[in-house]
């Protein structure tokens, strides 16, 4: 009887809306994990998509510098002393704020962050507007964050038109010379690119010789890791060290950390686990009362409880895979409904996929295996 119905399926089937609903209660679990672990891994790669696009291999910061929400400055001066560093091949300064935007079009205002480069340093590569070096070098002219929230204004149709985007970044008029490609994150929701030297018109209250981030590009073959721990001993303490990919960890370790953001998705994801236990336990003990009569029966002819555990293992796992499948479907949607809306980095991943679907098995065989005491404490005696 290989090919056999299994008794889980057809006690499951037995009653449909019961089935149905313990669907619906799995599926509503699914989401809400899918979800939060969504949200808080777009949180950490929104986070740390500016780190990504930088084109250096270490990173000078301030030590006061926690976010890059939250950068303070260090003098110029240490930059240039990471200059003469054996191996290095070019640096860059890099300064950063935040402005408001005014809308061409309804003239509301909206904090941005403001990104001053060196438009012959290439210390960006996110451009995706050819020549884009050229450009800023003109007076009042800046690359707009093309990913940026829609809030900001149509930008990106009105540059591709042909349109002259003209506006104001905290007072002061600016032409949109191209478009970039960065995308918003939890700390700023759109951003602009332009020169270090159009940034110092901007915030006029800014000093030149106190940078943000120094950027430091090394030659081919030379350690990046060993030169930055070699310039952090020499170069003095009110400047931090660090390679490019140290300085991306420094800023998920952040948001991970020092805010509550990363704890809560994270027990939104356990309480989805929770919900969807209480709902599976409830329809298998549900389940296993109404057929008590019966695996009474078979326990009176013999039957071990080994084989009551792997029929609700069976009805477990069942339920898992239908409740799974509804819920993956539902939560791919709403991902490409908040990363339209949002212009967050929430897509679905193999690894996340993989990670809910076990637990939505663990939380099933869990349940089940809870709901199985009712059949090891059932005693045929006591039934008939």
């Amino acid at each position: 009887m290989i090919f056999a119905i299994p008794l889980a399926w057809l006690q499951l089937i037995r009653e449909r809306i019961r089935l149905l609903v313990a669907i619906a209660g799995i599926a509503f679990a699914v989401v809400l994990m899918l979800m939060q672990f969504g949200f808080r891994d777009a949180l950490f790669k929104a986070a740390v998509r500016f780190h990504e696009s930088l084109n250096t291999d270490i990173v000078l910061i301030s030590p006061q510098s926690t976010a890059l929400i939250a950068m303070k400055s260090f003098p110029r001066r240490r930059l240039f002393q990471a200059a003469g560093f054996e191996g290095v091949e070019s640096i860059s300064p890099l300064y950063l704020s935040f402005g408001l935007w005014r809308n061409p079009i309804d003239k509301s205002t909206r904090q941005l962050m403001v990104i001053g480069v060196d438009p012959m340093a290439m210390a960006l590569q996110v451009s995706d507007t050819p020549g884009w070096q050229n450009a800023l070098k003109l007076s009042d002219h800046v690359l707009f964050d093309a990913q940026s929230r829609a809030e900001f204004g149509p930008i990106p149709e009105l540059y591709r038109s042909g349109k002259p985007v003209i506006t104001e970044v905290s007072g002061r008029r600016i032409q949109v010379a191209g478009l970039f490609t960065m995308g918003a994150n939890f700390g700023a929701d759109g951003n602009l690119l332009t020169s270090d030297l159009n940034f110092l018109r901007m915030f006029p209250e800014r000093n030149p010789g106190l940078i943000d981030v120094g950027l430091v590009r090394i030659k081919p073959g030379v350690d990046a890791k060993v030169l930055a721990r070699r310039m952090g001993a020499t170069l003095g303490d009110d400047v931090l060290v660090m390679t490019r990919e140290d300085f991306a960890e420094f800023e998920r370790r952040y948001w991970e950390n020092s805010t509550s953001i990363g704890f809560i998705f994270s027990l939104g994801a356990l309480m989805g686990f929770i919900v969807g236990s209480v709902i599976v336990y409830q329809i298998l003990y549900t389940d296993v009362t109404d057929h008590l009569a019966e695996y009474a029966t078979l326990k009176a002819m013999g039957y071990r409880d080994v084989f009551f555990y792997g029929v609700v293992m069976q009805e477990s796992l069942i339920l898992s895979c239908l409740g799974y499948l509804p819920g993956f479907v539902v939560s791919f949607g709403l991902y490409t409904v908040i990363a339209n809306a949002t212009s967050l980095p929430v897509w679905m991943t193999v690894e996340r996929a993989t990670l809910v679907f076990t637990l939505t098995v663990l939380m099933c065989t869990l349940s089940g295996a809870i709901a199985m005491r009712r059949v090891q404490a059932a005693d045929p005696a006591d039934i008939f």
